[in-house]
């Protein structure tokens, strides 16, 4: 399993090999619908044109407090879910990053690099350092914890990484620290460009919708679990936010006035590939919908939830593929480390 087919077609870079992707998840809580429909989804759909590096960033999960048991039991169950979804050890490199000594090795050398200035100007680091008590009660890893994610990035050379809003500023930092290691050492690391993805489904909390639905949100109430059973979905759906218009008209998609229901109309379309107005089209009633919704989401949930079962009934095989890929990846980014070694005076 530590092989990497190729894929020649019409995907192909100008250089005439297949693209290359990488992705990680943290496990920083348990995965949520979101996490399937926005991230896994495309994850899997990658797989048959590209060359691709799919991790769980366990790594990243330290930088706030955290029990070393829930770590490891975290990591095993997003390592088993990212099977259940789809990912395929035949045609993705599957990883768990801390089982990967590059990552680390290459991080350093890139603290050398960056400036403390950059990294203060993180937006995520200001907001987790407000919500970890301050400046003297955050980590050092939450201040350089972007370098290890430059770090992750640049060891797989990817021409281009998808981003989202919330993440652009950490890859804004990544093409930085290339672009300026290149300048003082020598020309190392493939810069990559930074690429709006497709709009993928963004759901937001049931609860409060103006929040997205978290895997570290402090309340489990408006949060769709991939492992939660129908009869917790059922229930966190009935109790979803949403108005009080009784009037014919009263479904309808409209974020602004109407974000409870417009965010119920998003999960059923984003379930069923339809759109959010088709939807509102069926279901003449807040009732109705939340119907259409617990059912779509239950529909979602039952093919990953049956081959999760499946996969951990044997948890040394699922060992066995990350392990495989680890490997794999230790193959990967040994070059890329070993030239940076050498250039920044090491070697």
């Amino acid at each position: 399993m530590q092989h990497q087919p190729e894929h020649p077609s019409r995907h192909q870079t100008p250089g005439g090999r297949p693209p290359r992707k990488l992705s990680l998840i943290t496990p920083s809580g348990r995965l949520t619908l979101g996490n399937h429909l926005g991230a896994l989804r495309g994850m899997v759909a990658a797989q048959d044109h590209a060359t691709c590096f799919f991790g769980v960033s366990d790594l990243h999960a330290m930088t706030t407090a955290h029990d070393p048991a829930e770590l490891r039991e975290r990591s095993r169950e997003v390592a088993t879910l990212m099977l259940a979804c789809g990912l395929d050890p035949e045609r993705a490199t599957l990883f768990r990053q801390s089982e990967v000594p590059a990552h680390t090795g290459l991080a350093y050398l890139l603290e050398c690099t960056a400036l403390t200035g950059e990294l203060s100007r993180m937006i995520q680091f200001k907001e987790k350092r407000r919500q970890a008590g301050g400046a003297t009660g955050a980590r050092a890893s939450l201040f350089t914890y972007p370098v290890l994610m430059a770090a992750d990035i640049l060891l797989y050379r990817p021409e281009a990484v998808p981003v989202g809003d919330d993440q652009r500023q950490h890859v804004e930092l990544t093409r930085d620290l290339a672009l300026r290691f290149n300048r003082s050492y020598g020309p190392v690391f493939t810069v990559p460009e930074i690429e709006v993805p497709p709009v993928a489904a963004r759901l937001r909390d049931l609860a409060d919708p103006t929040r997205k639905m978290s895997k570290s949100a402090v309340s489990d109430a408006g949060v769709i679990r991939l492992l939660d059973d129908p009869a917790t979905v059922r229930r966190k759906i009935g109790r979803a936010v949403t108005d009080s218009d009784t009037g014919p008209d009263a479904v309808r998609h409209d974020p602004v006035a109407k974000p409870g229901v417009s965010n119920l109309l998003e999960l059923v379309a984003a379930c069923t590939g339809s759109s959010p107005e088709a939807v509102a089209g069926g279901a003449p009633t807040y009732g109705a919908l939340k119907k259409l919704a617990t059912d779509a989401v239950v529909s979602v949930l039952e093919p990953v939830q049956r081959r999760y079962g499946e996969l951990a009934r044997d948890p040394g095989a699922v060992e066995e593929v990350y392990a495989a890929g680890a490997r794999r990846c230790v193959e990967e980014t040994g070059p890329v480390l070993y030239a940076a070694r050498a250039a920044i005076g090491l070697g």
